[in-house]
């Protein structure tokens, strides 16, 4: 029989915390082994004097943790792989059968040139909304230069004069850098990629997001990595969690965004980033800090490679969301040996990255046009944003928290506990919504679904939003 749990109403720690801490203490020293059946949520809340909803967000950041398991019609149960698992060798599964799941979203066309699906579930700008003359215009002028080099490959680190403009950028947002720092890579996923490559080795633990970006999860769990989530606040990541796993775990690396949060529009505060830079030399973390969506950003932001400047932080980001997708390219910056590591294996496994697009990025950057589309397109997310949130409000969904800028906001669907039969129904009616499924690491039921407000315009996206909002679609499932 369960030994009773302390639950104190009047302590300055949040209930949910409390419970989780106490659970993670038992299963941690095997007062609760692995198949042991919890405490159904009604019996719980009743036990001890707390909502329902109180029990539900415990138990279901214990399942994004990984200690615990969902089972529709059954109730939660200890996960099995926790009881052992310092003596079980890791799963040797097929690299590819690790992703299959966070693959759903790009199996549904979502990378097409399809005109004729609505994506309002994607992750990217209006094609409407890129500068598609002044990039014609750069490329243009590239080949007509006698020093193009378009038959070359480009330099190991990648191209110069653009790592120097880069450096002279992330100083604008304090974090000093020289050129020999900076790694260009094809996009973000490449970054993560390499670096994953470098630390991660079949079994090791790496912290992500809950939610976080499903791409990086495939990734990760491709190149051997086991996912334990660190649910996200407002804020930033949960630090209490964040430091209960780190004892745990002693994972490898945490991958995290700190500005425009992925997808949940929310940003870093500095209180938060100071105690996960505490908590990084306390237990020897590595943090990677993919910033992709700095440049969507209005005003300052908190920045942990700016507060740590590349000690223990590796910052990553990319042109791919603001200026082509097509053009691929990306950065890593971090320590002089971390960054010559990482070129190596750059070019151990990809040789050199495209100077091309390299040279292109560097000429909208010098010249202004950069500076000036980005302007435009933070002035048109405002104002799609504006009309998005209040609507979705006015229809009885609810905002996991309210966006601070980008693209994206990360809403629950009234009366709706899983949101990924209602994804799927869209396909069916030629619309690609993403259901947060795909934005938690330890899957199971999730009610969310990841918006973003620039692909809202058309009637026939807030028609299909309102009937699931009535519960029309469900019953039609």
């Amino acid at each position: 029989m369960m030994a009773p749990f302390s639950v104190d109403h009047t302590h300055d720690k949040a209930l949910v915390e409390q419970i989780v801490e106490q659970f993670v203490e038992r299963i941690g020293d095997k007062s609760l082994r692995a198949g042991s059946r919890l405490p159904s949520i009604r019996r719980f809340a009743a036990d001890y004097g707390v909502s329902k909803f109180t029990v539900v967000e415990a138990y279901d950041r214990l399942v994004a943790l990984g200690f615990v398991q969902s089972r529709r019609g059954a109730g939660f149960f200890v996960a099995p792989r926790l009881e052992n698992q310092v003596n079980v060798p890791p799963r040797r599964d097929p690299p590819l059968r690790r992703c299959v799941d966070s693959l759903w979203l790009l199996r549904q066309d979502a990378l097409s040139n399809d005109n004729e699906m609505l994506k309002p579930g994607c992750g990217w700008l209006p094609a409407s909304w890129m500068p598609q003359a002044e990039l014609e215009k750069a490329l243009r002028d590239l080949t007509r230069r006698p020093n193009a080099r378009l038959t070359s490959y480009g330099e190991p680190f990648g191209y110069r004069p653009l790592r120097q403009q880069l450096s002279v950028r992330l100083a604008e947002l304090e974090i000093g850098v020289e050129p020999e720092q900076i790694v260009l890579t094809h996009g973000a996923m490449h970054a993560l990629d390499l670096i994953a490559r470098y630390f991660v080795d079949e079994g090791d633990v790496v912290l992500v997001d809950e939610p976080g970006f499903f791409n990086v999860f495939a990734n990760q769990k491709l190149n051997g990595a086991r996912l334990v989530g660190i649910p996200r606040t407002p804020n930033g990541p949960d630090v209490a969690v964040l430091e209960q796993m780190l004892a745990l775990h002693q994972p490898k690396l945490f991958i995290t965004n700190s500005v425009l949060h992925n997808p949940t529009g929310t940003s870093l505060n500095r209180a938060t980033a100071h105690r996960c830079l505490q908590l990084a030399e306390k237990y020897d973390l590595t943090i990677v800090e993919d910033d992709i969506y700095s440049d969507f950003q209005n005003g300052p932001g908190e920045r942990l490679a700016a507060l740590d400047q590349l000690q223990r932080v590796i910052y990553i980001g990319s042109f791919s969301k603001t200026l082509s997708a097509n053009l691929r390219v990306g950065f890593i910056a971090a320590d002089r040996r971390r960054a010559q590591d990482l070129c190596d294996l750059k070019l151990l496994t990809g040789l050199s990255t495209s100077e091309v697009g390299e040279r292109v990025i560097h000429t909208m950057l010098v010249e202004g046009a950069y500076r000036k589309h980005m302007d435009r397109v933070k002035g048109r997310i405002k104002q799609a944003a504006d009309i998005a949130l209040p609507r979705l409000e006015a229809l009885g969904y609810t905002l996991w928290a309210q966006p601070v800028g980008g693209m994206f906001a990360y809403a629950r669907v009234p009366g709706v506990d899983d949101a990924a039969p209602l994804a799927q129904q869209a396909l069916q009616e030629g619309m690609m919504q993403a259901p947060g499924v795909l934005f938690s690491p330890g899957a199971g039921v999730v009610p969310w679904l990841r918006f973003n407000m620039t692909h809202l315009e058309d009637p026939r996206v807030w028609h299909w939003l309102e009937r699931a909002a009535a519960g029309t679609l469900v019953s039609a499932l």
